[in-house]
């Protein structure tokens, strides 16, 4: 029953970037950290599979090891999640929705600007083994 749980969230998650990987403003690197993840728990084989895909894998795994953000990505989500604030602003939702919505966007921006680039991390790592 857990290996089910899992795989269907693996599942859910895979769906969700794909949709991500098409229509703007919904992320996707962030549902295939959550698929893989989740594929960690109870299904080895999507693991190795999302881990090693030609497009994702090294930024997954880069995650993984080191919890990086490329900063093309953060500059993409940063760029998406400002303009999902501004139409936002402009949809009839009540006034605190449009508040919680955008202040959540927010936080996740400047949490997704202080992670780590992978080269920074990687110069890190050759600086402390000249030592």
């Amino acid at each position: 029953m857990k290996t089910l749980f899992w795989r269907t969230l693996v599942l859910i998650f895979v769906v969700l970037a794909g949709i991500g990987a098409v229509l703007p403003g919904m992320p996707t690197t962030v549902f295939l950290i959550l698929a893989a993840w989740a594929a960690s728990k109870g299904w080895p084989q999507m693991d190795a599979w999302l881990l090693n895909h030609p497009k994702y894998g090294a930024t997954l795994r880069q995650w993984r090891e080191h919890g990086t953000v490329p900063r093309q990505a953060k500059w993409w989500a940063s760029v998406m999640m400002l303009m999902s604030a501004i139409v936002m602003l402009f949809t009839p939702a009540p006034f605190w929705v449009k508040v919680f919505t955008n202040v959540t966007m927010l936080t996740v921006a400047m949490w997704l600007w202080l992670r780590p680039e992978p080269m920074t991390v990687l110069c890190k790592e050759m600086n402390s083994h000249a030592d």
